[in-house]
């Protein structure tokens, strides 16, 4: 709307300069017959209406979040190594997990296997057995993605990372679905079955920790 607003009030001012010229070119001449000026007005809406139609609105990008409730009570838990994806994304969009460089293309399949640790690895995050509806007991991962950037990266690279991160829940989270009931997790959600996209969600939690931002200038200082 910035846009159409800085053209149009660009147009008018010149079509109200051509006019006020046009009109003291008139007033000079005393021979020159007297012209009606009422079109201007359906000159200026015609205008109005063409900007309407071929300005085009730049979409903003963002990214969805539910927050979680404040609790008054905090109460310190160790989190153990093992159950940590720290993720990094530096000044020069440059990736890192693990503190291992990583491409962007990689990321979905490494967060995968870690979030699940399908084959019990010790390196991955421990599991625990949690009794969820419509599953029973199952061993639950206590996985944690964390991710950091910094302050010089670009807000193209970070809605990349945090894609790539989405996909690999929502991928574990459609595997799922489909192996127990035969359709996919969005399906699931679309036709309003909340006691099943509930259980999948406990079986696959999506828990991301973002810290603030790192600046790699004050830390060289």
């Amino acid at each position: 709307m910035l846009f159409f607003g800085v053209k149009f009030g660009y147009w008018m001012r010149r079509l109200l300069q051509w006019s006020l010229t046009f009109k003291s070119s008139i007033m000079r001449s005393k021979s020159a017959p007297e012209i009606n000026a009422g079109s201007m007005a359906d000159i200026a809406f015609l205008l109005l209406v063409f900007f309407l139609v071929t300005t085009t609105m730049d979409t903003d990008l963002g990214l969805f979040r539910k927050l979680p409730q404040i609790q008054e009570d905090r109460v310190n838990v160790i989190i153990h190594t093992r159950n940590v994806l720290p993720i990094l994304v530096n000044g020069m969009d440059g990736l890192m997990v693990k503190g291992e460089p990583v491409d962007i293309a990689e990321l979905k399949d490494l967060a995968k296997e870690f979030i699940a640790n399908p084959t019990n690895d010790l390196e991955l995050p421990e599991k625990k057995l949690v009794s969820v509806p419509l599953f029973g007991d199952v061993m639950v991962s206590k996985q944690i993605v964390s991710l950091q950037s910094d302050n010089a990266t670009s807000y193209g690279m970070y809605i990349k990372v945090q894609n790539e991160i989405a996909k690999a829940y929502n991928e574990l989270r459609d595997e799922l679905a489909q192996e127990k009931f035969g359709t996919s997790f969005t399906r699931l959600k679309e036709t309003g079955q909340k006691q099943k996209v509930n259980a999948i969600k406990m079986v696959y939690p999506q828990k991301i920790s973002e810290a603030e931002p790192y600046d790699a200038n004050l830390a060289l200082r």
